[in-house]
């Protein structure tokens, strides 16, 4: 029969073994698997080909682009000066409408190296003040999450949240809380 100080030794002895067990080992430099869940829209055999909307297929991305007016992020015809993503009341999911936005940004920033942006979290005015910030970073942080699983490195991306700071004055309306409820995208040295 075993001491009480002995089965203690053994029963610390099978518990470490099964923590160790039920380590999990980090996943170095592998890049997560994204899987696209969007509907797909079927087509009649007989009917035209229908358009891509699969998202971005190609954005112009001049990694020698100055201020000189090449530049593809203040190019009003190129997605790229498309900076901000709109998200619902008191939610912080990103809606499928701005993929191809954030999927262009990522291609840009994957292209340019050097290039850094700052996510801004913003929210509306209902809410207090630091459920607001809240909110807001949270939002950014979606942003960057998606930007991370396109490729993008954490050293190019810095979250901030404004909370209800930016947020238009004197609203009676969803129309008017609406633009309020957003991430900025604001690139470095602009």
């Amino acid at each position: 029969m075993l001491k009480p100080f002995n089965s203690k030794l053994v029963l610390v002895a099978v518990a470490s073994a099964l923590l160790v067990a039920c380590k999990s080992t980090p996943m170095a430099d592998k890049p997560a698997a994204v899987e696209d869940k969007s509907p797909v829209a079927t087509k009649p055999a007989d009917s035209a080909p229908a358009a891509d909307t699969s998202g971005v297929k190609e954005v112009v991305v001049d990694s020698n682009a100055n201020n000189t007016g090449n530049n593809p992020l203040k190019d009003p015809n190129n997605i790229l000066s498309k900076r901000n993503i709109y998200f619902d009341f008191d939610s912080d999911a990103i809606k499928a409408e701005f993929r191809p936005l954030i999927e262009a940004h990522a291609k840009y920033l994957l292209a340019n190296g050097n290039a850094k942006v700052v996510l801004q979290g913003n929210t509306d005015e209902r809410g207090t003040r630091e459920y607001n910030l809240s909110l807001g970073q949270r939002r950014s942080v979606a942003v960057k999450k998606s930007l991370n699983l396109l490729g993008v490195q954490d050293k190019q991306i810095e979250t901030v949240s404004y909370g209800e700071e930016k947020a238009t004055q004197n609203c009676a309306d969803e129309n008017c809380f609406q633009p309020n409820r957003r991430v900025d995208i604001v690139y470095e040295g602009e």
